[in-house]
């Protein structure tokens, strides 16, 4: 990969790379303050200025390494911090609050559909080229993480959706999984466990997203 390319890729995904995964923060923040839980306004994360979500690994290093190795980005921002203490009903309130990522994902990718259309009508080629991939890559970052992150494997969001409905017990389990949740979630990326779940769900939601909008 020549540095003109190596340039063109960042720029065409560090902005939706950045928001993908500051938004879905802040959607988690945003929730839990509106069921009882100011932890996070408190600590000012309830903000869309991504430094204050940023996480140097997870938001810089890691996008950058998979865009020059695989021409494909993903990444994370620092959580924000949910005292369940503070929640009206704990169990319930926290598989809603995990849920507001992900669907925030969404409402994201829905957004990056209408900035495509609006690309397309740019006059200049050379313009709305860029910005019709960088809307893409908005799309596409968006499903991912809206998939990725509904999978039930502590510490993603979907496993503390499950654990709001599942008996205590079962939610036992998935709080002694979490140390290793890290290491397992990276096991089944590497031996492309994961992709080969994801791809057809990410596939369908592309498919209904264009037919519904482009």
């Amino acid at each position: 990969m020549d540095i003109e390319k190596i340039i063109y890729t960042i720029a065409v995904w560090a902005i939706p790379v950045i928001f993908a995964i500051t938004v879905h923060e802040v959607a988690h923040g945003w929730v839990a303050n509106k069921l009882g839980d100011g932890t996070a306004k408190m600590l000012g994360r309830l903000t869309l200025n991504p430094i204050k979500h940023i996480d140097p690994i997870g938001t810089i290093v890691v996008p950058i390494a998979m865009l020059l190795l695989s021409g494909f980005a993903f990444g994370w921002a620092k959580p924000v911090p949910v005292n369940t203490r503070n929640l009206r009903q704990p169990r319930r309130d926290m598989a809603i609050v995990a849920v507001a990522g992900p669907l925030a994902n969404v409402v994201m990718a829905i957004l990056w559909v209408i900035f495509l259309k609006l690309a397309t009508m740019v006059p200049d080629a050379n313009i709305a080229k860029g910005l019709v991939a960088m809307a893409s890559a908005g799309i596409t970052i968006n499903l991912v993480l809206f998939v990725f992150n509904l999978f039930p494997i502590p510490p993603l969001d979907g496993s503390k959706v499950l654990a709001g409905f599942v008996p205590p017990s079962v939610s036992a389990i998935l709080d002694k999984i979490e140390p290793y949740g890290f290491f397992i979630v990276m096991g089944l990326l590497y031996f492309g466990v994961l992709g080969s779940i994801m791809n057809p769900i990410i596939g369908f939601f592309l498919r209904t997203i264009n037919s519904l909008f482009l």
